[in-house]
């Protein structure tokens, strides 16, 4: 009975403070709130792939989905954690970084933990018949949201350190632009994560390496003006 239920306690754990020396609790291991990301990230991207029905070849749409969240959320960090080593390095803050690993690490698996929390709404939204840009910028909300939860666990995570030294303020706020930065178009490359039912399924769009920010604006004003699919 305990095995199936104790990926719930470690995530309620996560969201609660007690997974992290920073609540006081027994830390989790790195590979546990690693499993933590690739669970409950699956959980959601596999949500986020069911719009427009499973008709066809759209369960690929599904399974395509439910590996490429966790992806972007590990590979995200992979990508942003090197330079915010050489930061801490160069600001003398070498010795903090494990305490500053474990806190983002942390941080990742309550992201995902949030997500799936909101999975629901991305299956009632898809179920009252919203377009494909619509649906596409919902999603974009649930990891907006989700990711404001995180800041909030990063926060708390981030206490002790900045109690240690007041750099790490600063520090906590450089990692949420780079990450904010390097995941935006990170989801860019990856997609599809929805895909459009009126094309067919594929794991990669041809035309991945285009500037996300200039795209996601233009689809904003085209849902806003009432042009949105």
């Amino acid at each position: 009975m305990d095995s199936p239920i104790r990926p719930l306690r470690l995530a309620e754990s996560v969201l609660r403070g007690e997974a992290s020396a920073a609540g006081g609790g027994r830390p989790a291991s790195r590979a546990m709130l690693g499993l933590l990301v690739l669970g409950f990230g699956m959980s959601y991207g596999g949500v986020m792939g069911t719009y427009g029905g499973l008709a066809g070849d759209r369960p690929w749409q599904l399974a395509y989905s439910a590996i490429k969240v966790p992806f972007l959320i590990a590979t995200t960090f992979a990508l942003s954690l090197p330079s915010f080593y050489v930061v801490n390095t160069l600001l003398g803050l070498r010795d903090d970084f494990p305490g500053v690993l474990r806190a983002l690490l942390t941080t990742q698996a309550g992201l995902t933990v949030i997500l799936t929390s909101l999975a629901p709404l991305t299956a009632f939204w898809y179920a009252s018949g919203s377009a494909y840009q619509a649906a596409i910028l919902f999603n974009g909300l649930m990891f907006a949201v989700a990711s404001l939860g995180a800041q909030w666990l990063l926060r708390r995570e981030y206490a002790p350190l900045i109690r240690k030294d007041a750099k790490h303020r600063w520090l906590l706020r450089a990692w949420i632009v780079i990450y904010v930065f390097v995941g935006v178009q990170m989801g860019w490359v990856l997609r599809p994560f929805i895909g459009d039912p009126r094309a067919p399924v594929q794991f990669f769009r041809e035309d991945s390496w285009s500037n996300a920010y200039e795209v996601v604006l233009r689809m904003a004003w085209d849902v806003l003006a009432g042009r949105g699919r």
